[in-house]
């Protein structure tokens, strides 16, 4: 298309064509399939979010029991648990942080893990989970 073939009333000021109706709605197709093309990944990341694997306590302190702080204790500590026989899904511990107790805890031990669980720092076991399971979406 040339410049002759634009009406006048669609030129700006600068001489430049104002973008037709057609190409606006190509505009628009491009970013419809864009955008459907990156939402299966978003989904594909919140499952794996939700199947992503928090050990309680991390395999380096296996052996250890967990305070009601979610502190790593000396077994058979007073009032302290003993580590989880597995680790917990990201989807679990989302569960427990809104209320629910861990699978196969009972209410205190629940809160202790969650305590250690929220004391996960970078480069523990389990703390990317963690930390995807914190944010927001």
């Amino acid at each position: 298309m040339e410049d002759r073939d634009i009406p006048t009333e669609n030129m700006s000021e600068a001489g430049e064509a104002v973008p037709s109706r057609r190409k606006m709605l190509a505009l628009g197709a491009v970013g419809v399939s864009a955008a459907l093309t990156i939402r299966p990944a978003f989904a594909q990341t919140a499952v794996s979010l939700m199947n992503c694997q928090i050990p309680v306590p991390g395999p380096t302190d296996m052996g250890k029991y967990i305070d009601a702080n979610g502190k790593l204790v000396a077994p058979g500590t007073k009032g302290a648990f003993p580590g989880s026989a597995r680790p917990f899904t990201g989807e679990e511990v989302k569960r427990a942080f809104r209320g629910q107790t861990l699978p196969g805890t009972t209410y205190n031990q629940s809160q202790a893990y969650l305590q250690y669980i929220r004391r996960l720092q970078a480069g523990q076991s389990g703390f990317t989970c963690f930390a995807s399971i914190q944010m927001p979406r």
